[in-house]
């Protein structure tokens, strides 16, 4: 039961673990189980930002960012702590050829900012999506 990914209430997609820091930071409306896991869900047409264990669901609308890869969230934030946008990022790739996060931080203002924890939806760091995008455009 630990490692028990439990799937999305709305969807029935699973989703991804997510602190309850970084919920209870991102919710507009207060979260009433401190003790349970919320994960956040993956599906982009789902309206469910958040769900828990213990059947809490918070909305795409109910949270102060949009989700970037969520169905018209905008903006497409992909760094939430520095506010950098996914087209920032990708012209920055376009248009310098960087081919690395390090360049694409270097480069542009994402990552300058780091309170990913309180700022971002997955509540980690966005080097990983800034990582899929260079793998997006070298494809």
């Amino acid at each position: 039961m630990q490692n028990e990914i439990i799937s999305c209430a709305v969807c029935k997609k699973t989703g991804e673990l997510v602190s309850t820091i970084t919920v209870k930071s991102l919710s507009i409306k207060p979260i009433k189980v401190d003790n349970a896991k919320f994960f956040l869900c993956l599906n982009p047409e789902c309206d469910v930002a958040y769900y828990s264990d213990s059947a809490e669901l918070v909305l795409k609308d109910e949270i102060k960012v949009p989700i970037w890869f969520k169905t018209n969230a905008h903006p497409e934030y992909i760094c939430y702590c520095s506010k950098v946008e996914k087209q920032e990022i990708l012209d920055a790739i376009n248009n310098m050829n960087l081919k690395t996060v390090g360049d694409v931080v270097k480069n542009t203002n994402a990552m300058k900012i780091s309170d990913c924890i309180h700022n971002s939806p997955t509540g980690k760091c966005c080097s990983r999506q800034i990582k899929e995008l260079i793998e997006l455009i070298k494809k």
